[in-house]
């Protein structure tokens, strides 16, 4: 095979399409396309199609149509069709209704076909490309089939791809590999898909682009397993060939908001472990910077696997700028000595005063805030005056949301920071979860418990809370669409923040269009939220206390910004609350490809608040909303400094198109590339730093000039009230200990997976332990012999029935009969397990087994048991005798005396069941005693117990244990008899009962 280049990209030809020839004539030929915008789906149509088609965008006829609008047949005719030939106009039209409802109800984003011929009497596509929206498989998977997503030219796929695609698709993370250079020595393992992009800008600015050897990320809180899995498929790909100058790993992040750094570096921290050989071989340095919940401990962890293992691991947390770390990987700056980090991230102290109050507000004056916005809450629209226009306020102090779905851990962050912020009372009032009937969920103010009411309904929740303008959405991608719009029905809410990652781009934009028809202000999709210091955060925003106190985001600075990513609004948050006096308001629109709000949105917000004196802008790759701030800039609508970054200015670097982490950061044309949309906020006179590592030198030189001037003046720090710790997460810093209420030593489900008594679940399916080795993990943990597990197999199943009317089986077959479940019909049975019935092996194993063991002969230990006025338990039956053997005893005694290395106790068992039938032939040993004299044999000499450890299982009851497990089997096949037969209520016969009554009451 050849290879090609295309563009800037080589590879080679793989999949060709061989189509049957349409004899056509030139002016039969077409050109269609329909692709996706905000405001709706425009249709292109050029009656002249063909390689020849030229610049369609502004040849083409163009008609848009609207979200929630339908197609009609006259706009297409007048519109689209006003230079096709009159002869074929009908046939076009019809074609083209048909295919836009195609495209609508297959969820396509972009369709073109050139050329499209039409003859006399048909329409064929001759050449056709197609987009859909990948996020609406779960509404199309029935009507897509089987869709393949292949790599594009120039890249080829890669089986460990794909291993990373299947574990994205199996966890609630996020988890993504593109291998960019597999030869390539600077390889990457990003937290955030934000950050990930920022990390790949930094290393193609600083000159690796060809030495950048993948593209990925990994988010939301994965597992400690999961990112195991992730970083030993980075590190086994880096470690396959050497390279003349080393190689070099990027362990980077932003600062996470919920995400347990800590737990998530100990997946990669094994992963190091298992790789250190090849990694010192290949001469591999690592550099680590990473800041969020427990990220000292995770940088520690970090640390310390490099002191172990002899492999360079330099590690940074939050004082360090985020992209620093690629500046000394490459060489182009000093490694810096790394920071002593505190131990734990327990910044926050419990509450000295002893005062279950609300403390007082932290500061006496915001540093730039209007007072009068912090001061009586605002009136509530009423339904008969509902104003359609957005609010230039979306939170302050007394804001009141609702959220929906049960995330505890998100509302008792957001509680916490009602607290510390002195908010008199929590943002937080009522929870929306339809799974759940109506109650109340307990939360902490400080360290006084609260109750929250939790609703079934939305509507209920609504009525009982008009105060309530906020809806924090948790819903999934699934369920996001119906209780958003099911939200737009109440004139209360103005704010919606939706959370969810991957709604169908189809449903968002009907979102959006009802939202801006009712004046709602939509954040997200796909975002983390926003936050509003002193007043309100949504949701996870923010982090974890310690982050919103070493940002300062319990007071208001004088910056507002508003980013696409909600990783990187943390970092944003640290940059701002280091460069200046701090953070007003941020907002992470999401990073879908459609945001419910836009950047100008609220740029404009920020221009029009007294407050704010700058403001932060930190856009991507993909779309063109960045041009609404250039024009607005130009035009004076925005005159307040605003300093603005593109993330992923690498894309034009790379020969191949990359998909980043945001469904949105897709560069569609030259005009949509982080480059393009830099360059041109510079120019319209935004502050452009050179790059993302610049970004806090650009702020801060911005705000000083505003300090120097007057324009901010810096107020006098105040510090926030504390704020109690809770005990879970304490205990997982390690601060506290407390004992454990259950122990436990046979199973372990905390995992990837299930672990029996030390094995994994696969391997006791690998070594076809069966049942009777199962049992023999989880009640005796111990691996045991085949014979031992077979022993055990055979005893349940001769112990599985005997027929309905011992006791056992009787009570479950008239308690089913009397209309009871399963449950209640087998516990009936099982309870009259005892000494007189099926409850003998224990007692029988004792008994022989103290005999033997005290010396006694056979002959002495019954009469022994006869003169004590006691019985030998295992000894007789009511219907078997020496004459009429039971079977099973005989089944179990051919395996015992052929399997088992020694049968002391048995054979001794077997000396007194002589004497015994000698006196009466049903004095035999019964299965009951068998199985109990057999299983102390078992315990004692399968080498897998000591004498004293045997001993023990007898005396606790594990032999009973046979019994019930075993005679459940067919106490259940009772119950399943009788209702299969459709057996009425029991009633004993009176033939049946003696009635004995005293005489004197006798008739």
């Amino acid at each position: 095979m050849k290879e090609t280049l295309v563009g800037k990209a080589k590879g080679f030809l793989k999949n060709f399409l061989i189509e049957p020839f349409v004899p056509h004539k030139q002016e039969e030929e077409f050109y269609v396309c329909i692709y996706a915008a905000r405001e709706g789906d425009y249709l292109l149509f050029h009656h002249e199609g063909g390689v020849d088609v030229g610049d369609v965008d502004s040849k083409a006829q163009k008609l848009l149509v609207g979200v929630n609008e339908k197609l009609h047949p006259d706009p297409i005719r007048q519109k689209l069709l006003s230079h096709a030939p009159a002869a074929k106009k009908d046939m076009l039209s019809s074609f083209l209704m048909g295919l836009f409802n195609l495209y609508e109800d297959l969820y396509f984003t972009y369709l073109e076909i050139n050329p499209l011929v039409v003859s006399q009497d048909e329409v064929y596509v001759l050449d056709m490309a197609a987009k859909i929206d990948a996020t609406a498989d779960y509404l199309c998977k029935a009507k897509w089939g089987d869709v393949e997503f292949p790599p594009p030219f120039g890249r080829e796929a890669y089986p460990e791809e794909a291993y990373i695609a299947d574990l994205d698709a199996k966890s609630g993370a996020s988890l993504k590999l593109t291998l960019l250079n597999p030869h390539g020595r600077i390889w990457t393992m990003v937290a955030g898909g934000g950050a990930s992009v920022v990390y790949s800008d930094t290393i193609c600015d600083l000159g690796g682009v060809n030495d950048l050897a993948n593209y990925g990320e990994y988010s939301g809180a994965p597992s400690e397993q999961q990112t195991y899995d992730y970083a030993k498929t980075i590190l086994s790909l880096m470690t396959r060939e050497k390279h003349p100058d080393g190689k070099v790993l990027i362990i980077g992040g932003s600062i996470a908001n919920f995400t347990n750094v800590a737990a998530t570096f100990k997946g990669i921290v094994r992963a190091i472990r298992d790789y250190q050989v090849p990694l010192k071989e290949h001469e591999v340095t690592i550099f680590v910077r990473r800041g969020g919940p427990n990220y000292q401990e995770g940088l520690r962890v970090m640390g310390e696997v490099g002191k172990t293992t002899g492999i360079p691991i330099h590690v940074f947390g939050t004082e360090t700028h985020m992209t620093a770390i690629v500046g000394m990987a490459l060489g182009h700056r000093p490694i810096a000595s790394e920071p002593r980090v505190a131990v734990h991230t327990a910044n926050f102290l419990l509450n000295t005063s002893g005062s279950t109050s609300t403390p007082a507000s932290s500061r006496s004056d915001s540093f730039s805030d209007a007072r009068s916005e912090a001061g009586a809450p605002p009136a509530r629209p009423g339904a008969s005056a509902v104003s359609t226009a957005k609010a230039t306020t979306l939170f302050n102090r007394h804001t009141k949301a609702i959220v929906w779905g049960m995330q505890t851990r998100a509302v008792q962050g957001m509680l916490d920071f009602d607290y510390v912020c002195s908010r008199n009372e929590p943002s937080v009032t009522a929870m929306v979860y339809p799974f759940t009937g109506d109650h109340k969920q307990k939360f902490y103010w400080g360290h006084k418990e609260i109750l929250l009411p939790v609703y079934k309904n939305m509507s209920d929740a609504m009525k009982k809370h008009p105060e309530v303008d906020v809806l924090i959405s948790f819903a999934s991608l699934r369920s996001a669409y119906d209780s958003t719009m099911e939200t737009l029905q109440y004139a209360q809410i103005r704010t919606i923040a939706i959370i969810a990652e991957g709604i169908p781009e189809a449903l968002t934009r009907k979102i959006i269009k009802t939202a801006d028809e009712k004046g709602v202000t939509i954040i997200g999709p796909a975002t983390v939220g926003g936050i509003k210091p002193g007043c309100f955060k949504i949701g996870n925003t923010g982090g974890m206390l310690d982050n919103i106190l070493a940002s300062k985001l319990y007071r208001p600075g004088s910056v507002a910004y508003v980013s696409r990513s909600g990783g990187m609004s943390n970092e944003l948050n640290n940059i701002i609350s280091r460069t200046t006096d701090g953070v007003y308001e941020g907002v992470a629109i999401g990073g879908d490809r459609y945001p419910g709000s836009v950047f100008m949105d609220h740029v404009l917000r920020y221009q029009d608040t007294p407050a704010v004196k700058m403001i932060v802008l930190l856009g991507e790759i993909g779309g063109t909303e960045e041009y609404k701030i250039c024009q607005g800039i130009k035009e004076g609508r925005i005159s307040k400094p605003v300093v603005c970054w593109c993330i992923g200015t690498c894309a034009t670097m790379f020969s191949s198109e990359v998909q980043f982490g945001h469904a949105g950061a897709c560069a569609n044309q030259a005009s949509e590339t982080a480059v393009a949309k830099n360059k041109a906020l510079g120019e319209a006179g935004a502050f452009v730093p050179k790059s993302f590592d610049e970004l806090g030198e650009v702020i801060k030189s911005v705000y000083d000039d505003l300090v120097n001037r007057g324009v901010i003046l810096p107020a006098k720090e105040v510090p926030p009230p504390a704020v109690p710790m809770d005990y879970s997460w304490a205990r997982e810093l390690g601060l506290i200990r407390k004992p454990a209420s259950f122990m436990t030593s046979i199973c372990d489900e905390r995992g990837q997976e299930l672990i029996y008594a030390g094995m994994p679940i696969t391997e006791v399916f690998k070594s076809e332990l069966g049942l009777g080795g199962t049992l023999g993990l989880l009640w005796f943990q111990r691996r045991l012999p085949r014979y031992a597990c077979q022993f055990i197999e055979m005893c349940l199943m001769v112990t599985a029935d005997h027929g309905p009317a011992v006791s056992g089986a009787h009570n479950t077959i008239v308690c089913a009969r009397a209309g009871k479940d399963l449950i209640s019909s087998l516990t009936s049975g099982l309870l009259t397990i005892g000494d007189r019935f099926g409850g003998a092996l224990d007692a029988a194993a004792k008994q022989f087994s103290s005999a033997f063991d005290s010396g006694l002969l056979p002959m002495e230990f019954v009469n022994k048991m006869k003169k004590d006025g006691k019985l030998i338990m295992g000894i007789g039956h009511r219907v078997k005798s020496i004459n009429n053997p039971d079977m099973r005893v005989q089944i179990l005694k051919e395996f015992v005396t052929q399997h088992f290395p020694s049968t002391q106790l048995l054979d001794y068992a077997l000396d007194v069941e002589k004497i015994t039938t000698s006196k009466k032939p049903n004095l035999i040993l019964n299965v009951d005693g068998f199985i109990g004299v057999a299983f102390v044999d078992l315990l004692r000499v399968c080498g897998g117990f000591t004498r004293d450890e045997a001993d023990e299982f007898v005396e606790i009851g594990a032999l009973n244990g046979i019994f019930v497990l075993g005679r459940s089997m067919g106490f259940i096949g009772h119950y399943l008899d009788q209702k299969r037969l459709k057996q009425g209520l029991y009633r004993h016969p009176w033939d049946d009962i003696s009635y004995v009554l005293p005489e004197h009451m006798s008739m």
